[in-house]
């Protein structure tokens, strides 16, 4: 059995003072992708001993930054998107496993939070669409892929406790939707979109059919929802305001998606939700998942 678990941060040295090297200790992961990692290398290397480490640090000191810690070392890894710098370093880490006789593509990723109807929000879209051009490229031929990360979209109403307060704001757009639509769809298919999502919107979209009109499936597979079922959450994101979290008000904005070989050998998924509100070294929850590889 292979474990590959998946964490924003809000960055590591904070939350290795504050209890993530307890969690690690007990979590029995094998490969850790690690999102907003806000540290440099060397920074890196001292929080954690004894790990093979990949990193791509963002260009701006003390933002944004992606890793993959592992207890082997990788084969190959990559982080060209194709697009600007500025959008994309410190947000895009793919590396190849040999697992056995299996070779997995790991993908450590963490979209923009976006904002509606500014300059930021055009980083996110440009993200997201050479984020959908490389992740049709990787699932080619069958292959063992797992896209994790923040990705800073929830994609259903089950995915965001407040969908209604949200539908004009970033994270829950409906061309932000759609995307995932796409990469959810099966390979190939039409992508149908979503209907009644959005609904109460004043002069916008109802549903997301209209970004994928003409568009087809990537194929992959959320495996948060495969194997939690068709329920609220589990969430893996909790505002600091107010109580979100002892309300469990949260956004489920990070996740697992895997090429359907893949996904065919995923035995179990979790979100390590922390016990207490002072127990978090993290506004995220750690994402892990089982596979059988090798």
């Amino acid at each position: 059995m292979t474990r590959i678990a998946s964490i924003n941060v809000n960055g590591i040295r904070a939350a290795a003072r504050n209890g993530m090297d307890a969690w690690l200790s007990t979590s029995d992961v094998d490969i850790l992708t690690i999102q907003e990692v806000r540290a440099t290398r060397e920074q890196l290397e001292a929080l954690m001993p004894g790990w093979h480490l990949l990193n791509h640090e963002a260009p701006q000191k003390g933002r944004a930054g992606v890793a993959i810690a592992s207890r082997e070392p990788a084969l190959a890894s990559r982080t060209d998107l194709g697009i600007d710098p500025l959008d994309q370093d410190g947000r895009w880490l793919e590396a190849d496993f040999r697992i056995g006789d299996d070779v997995v593509t790991v993908v450590s990723a963490y979209v923009h939070s976006g904002e509606a109807d500014t300059p930021k929000q055009v980083q996110k879209w440009a993200f997201l669409d050479a984020m959908e051009a490389r992740m049709a490229e990787l699932s080619a031929g069958g292959a063992l892929v797992l896209v994790t990360g923040d990705l800073n979209v929830g994609h259903r109403e089950f995915d965001i406790k407040n969908w209604k307060g949200n539908v004009k704001k970033s994270g829950y757009l409906a061309r932000e939707r759609a995307y995932f639509d796409r990469f959810l769809t099966a390979a190939g298919d039409a992508v149908a979109g979503q209907e009644g999502i959005g609904r109460g919107q004043v002069g916008a979209l109802s549903d997301t059919r209209a970004y994928s009109e003409g568009r087809t499936g990537l194929g992959y597979v959320d495996l948060g929802r495969r194997l939690s079922g068709e329920t609220p959450g589990p969430y893996t994101w909790w505002s600091n305001r107010g109580q979100a979290f002892d309300t469990d008000t949260g956004w489920r904005i990070d996740y697992h998606l895997a090429t359907p070989a893949l996904a065919e050998r995923a035995e179990a998924y979790r979100v390590d939700r922390y016990p207490s509100y002072d127990a978090r070294w993290s506004d995220h929850a750690p994402v892990v998942s089982d596979f059988r590889l090798g």
